[in-house]
């Protein structure tokens, strides 16, 4: 006998509705009406009209009989990672400790017990790597989550200590099968606002202090240059602070 799943609890303010058709949207493909009725649990006619309401917003796009994601969330996407600090401080960063590694690197943040990825920077090898912007995983899974989850938790847990101790972390394949990541936290190592992280496979990357130094280092650039931003230096400090961490990222 088919067990049905039980229906989601039908949300009732408009807001609420409004959400609860957008994060239907959460994954790949295309939705019908029927398929927004069966992820959210509204009544038909009311997630018909909340999705007619929704295209003339241009949240979402119908082709047919089919609704997707609408270019004004990609705009408003757009627009929220450029107003975004740590991401704007976080990108020439990004690309130089790429180049200097040869592996993808990720920019995250703590979002419950997930990481959510804010940028990604691999070229031909990001292509292996099967993570997105936007996307979510399991922060215990991930090296980037660990360091994150080392500085706000109670370290009751010895493993995310040993984490914090030594302010980065070791991933091999918990998260990704061929996989392995290290990643340091950004901010300070008890309220760390993001972490940076770079993956590769397994079986190439050194998971020692040839990885640990140059992570740690574009961790402690991103968060300098991110607190230059809230407060504003000159110039030529600025220029001269970001040659210095470019000295201390450069391999030995």
């Amino acid at each position: 006998m088919t067990v049905e799943s039980p229906c989601p609890t039908v949300p009732t303010a408009t807001l609420d509705r409004l959400s609860s058709v957008l994060d239907a949207f959460d994954g790949p493909g295309r939705l019908t009406l029927s398929g927004v009725v069966r992820r959210t649990g509204l009544p038909r006619s009311s997630a018909h009209r909340m999705l007619d309401q929704l295209v003339r917003m241009r949240w979402l796009r119908r082709d047919g009989r089919d609704y997707e994601l609408g270019m004004r969330l990609i705009e408003l996407g757009s627009i929220a990672l450029a107003q975004d600090r740590v991401h704007s401080a976080a990108v020439p960063v990004l690309h130089e400790l790429h180049r200097m590694t040869g592996c993808v690197v990720h920019l995250a943040v703590l979002d419950g017990t997930d990481i959510v990825y804010l940028d990604k920077i691999g070229g031909r090898l990001a292509g292996a790597v099967p993570t997105r912007v936007g996307g979510r995983r399991p922060a215990r899974a991930t090296a980037a989550g660990k360091v994150m989850l080392a500085g706000t938790t109670e370290l009751a847990d010895t493993d995310l200590a040993r984490v914090r101790e030594s302010g980065f972390a070791i991933e091999k394949e918990e998260s990704l099968r061929g996989f392995g990541c290290v990643a340091a936290p950004i901010g300070p190592d008890d309220s760390p606002v993001a972490a940076i992280s770079v993956c590769g496979p397994v079986r190439s990357m050194p998971f020692d202090h040839r990885l640990a130094n140059p992570v740690r280092a574009a961790a402690t650039r991103i968060w300098r240059d991110y607190q230059e931003q809230l407060v504003g230096v000159s110039p030529v400090l600025g220029r001269t602070r970001a040659w210095h961490a470019h000295q201390v990222m450069e391999p030995a």
